[in-house]
């Protein structure tokens, strides 16, 4: 799914939308032994306003955030088509509408054995169906339904317990430490899409898996629960790509280079943000940007082995290469440079000292917040 694709669903995923509609949801919440403590399976236009209003936000909340770090597209492998696999259980799954209260209870369960929770937790799951307008030549949309995505979107919600703290009692008019405690349903911390919203059509051959912290999502819903390859996080993606830019260019690796590779790559996922496929940097995808950016052919000849034994082979995710700021470090000094301020800074020998040049246009700056004047 592109950004395009995925904010599709997103923007109509509301009551007000007359193409969109949530049917039947279901809520269970897991202790910390791992029991389902409570479990609802209601219509969702049976639910009270307030509490459906909520239920949608956390559902909602699993199509956000970016793609390649917050949103990872997993296909389902071979062997989860199987009988007894992640595929054919989902499928089933869908298929139930949330109606078959065994199959119901079957999908809870699995959530529950197969996923590792640190806490007690809520599942939020809904049926969908998203009534999918036709476009024209123009890419815009025509009053006319094409087809029909029926989906399920679940959500994993943390619960905590909170005891501390004071609180105004308006009935004793006073500010008292509550007595009793209260369990709060948290925004989801993962969640998952199925099937996938593919050219602007159903893909029952993938899901979309969501986690809140990109740096250290939750592997057990993605290898256990959907039966994927679980590829590496945002983070140990960037440490990898650094690995092989220094073990590729050594000596030659300065500064014009480091923020030339950075802007080349940054074009590239700009170039290819609709494209239904994620871009991917492989080696040669990587040579072509290393050898624009001026690094020797000798090194390159090295690129093959190093993307190898690094990467596995395989491509690393390109917006997760990115980085938003150029930040320059030394002891005791950090420095910040904008995307679009990049071409004001360059190291220079001064002296016969290295030494960190910013051209400013403007004599007026601020230190600390208050504004001086370079003399």
């Amino acid at each position: 799914m592109n950004k395009k694709e995925i904010n599709e669903i997103k923007k109509n995923f509301n009551d007000d939308c007359g193409f969109f509609t949530v049917n039947h949801v279901v809520t269970a919440f897991v202790d910390a032994e791992k029991n389902i403590k409570c479990k609802t399976n209601q219509l969702y236009n049976t639910i009270p306003q307030d509490e459906a209003e909520l239920i949608m936000i956390n559902l909602k909340k699993v199509l956000s955030g970016s793609i390649g770090k917050n949103l990872l597209e997993y296909s389902f492998p071979k062997d989860a088509y199987l009988e007894g696999g992640a595929q054919p259980f989902m499928y089933e799954t869908l298929q139930s509408k949330l109606l078959d209260e065994e199959k119901v209870d079957n999908f809870l369960n699995a959530i529950v054995e197969k996923v590792e929770y640190v806490s007690t937790y809520t599942i939020f799951a809904a049926h969908c169906t998203y009534s999918v307008l036709r476009k024209n030549k123009m890419d815009e949309f025509e009053d006319e339904a094409d087809t029909d995505y029926n989906f399920i979107v679940t959500a994993l919600c943390p619960v905590n317990l909170r005891i501390d703290g004071l609180v105004y009692d308006e009935q004793d008019n006073s500010i008292a430490k509550k007595e009793s405690c209260d369990r709060i349903v948290e925004l989801p911390s993962d969640g998952f899409l199925f099937p996938l919203f593919n050219d602007r059509a159903p893909d029952i051959n993938g899901v979309l898996y969501y986690t809140k912290n990109a740096k250290k999502p939750n592997t057990s819903v993605v290898e256990e629960l959907l039966g994927c390859e679980f590829s590496m996080t945002c983070q140990n993606e960037k440490e990898t790509f650094k690995d092989i830019l220094t073990s590729v260019v050594g000596d030659e690796l300065d500064y014009d280079l480091i923020t030339t590779v950075n802007d080349k790559i940054s074009t590239f996922v700009d170039q290819n943000a609709h494209e239904t496929e994620i871009p991917t940097i492989d080696e040669h995808k990587l040579s072509s940007i290393l050898w624009e950016a001026g690094v020797s052919q000798d090194k390159l000849d090295n690129l093959p082995k190093v993307f190898d034994a690094a990467a596995g082979g395989k491509p690393l995710t390109a917006v997760n290469l990115v980085e938003k700021r150029t930040v320059v470090s030394a002891p005791s000094i950090t420095v910040n440079i904008g995307k679009d301020a990049v071409d004001k800074v360059k190291t220079q020998i001064v002296d016969g000292r290295k030494c960190l040049i910013i051209n400013l246009d403007d004599p007026e700056i601020e230190v600390n917040g208050l504004e001086t004047t370079i003399k």
